[in-house]
């Protein structure tokens, strides 16, 4: 039985977005076939994940916990720009992007690589607010809305 990762879905081809797996989700993430792994939540990755990366050759990025000592603190530009310094290396790729809902930092990484490619500030916000639901973070939208593309190739 297969079974997607709290709040799973499809970016792009190839780019995943979702929360923490449980146990039960590596099957499905086997499937993936993934070479990364962005972990943005600070707290360390689960042993079961850990385990799992390892038997199956998928590089794991953990960026949260280089700034961030809570989980309510919001993501920062640091932590974004070292997220989209890799997902714009093809090198990345099958990538899955995650924090422990696969919410807001989560969902901030992806507006603001919504941001790089081109997307209108309206259809980012939407996509951020299906999977924050009705937990919005209105400063994640903010840092969304102001974020500096142009920071990423510099």
């Amino acid at each position: 039985m297969l079974v997607p990762p709290n709040n799973f879905g499809m970016v792009e081809e190839d780019l995943y977005r979702s929360g923490a797996p449980d146990s039960i989700n590596l099957s499905f993430l086997t499937q993936l076939k993934l070479r990364s792994l962005i972990y943005l939540a600070p707290e360390e990755p689960a042993p079961h994940l850990l385990t799992w990366c390892r038997q199956h050759s998928v590089a794991l990025y953990h960026l949260g916990h280089l700034h961030n000592t809570s989980t309510w603190e919001p993501i920062t530009e640091e932590v974004v720009l070292q997220a989209l310094n890799l997902l714009v290396q093809p090198s990345t790729y099958p990538a899955i992007v995650m924090c422990n809902q696969g919410r807001h930092r989560t969902g901030t990484v992806i507006g603001t690589f919504r941001k790089l490619q081109g997307w209108a500030l309206s259809s980012i916000l939407e996509e951020y607010r299906r999977y924050a639901g009705s937990k919005i973070r209105l400063m994640n939208e903010q840092f969304i809305e102001l974020f500096d593309i142009d920071l990423v190739f510099e």
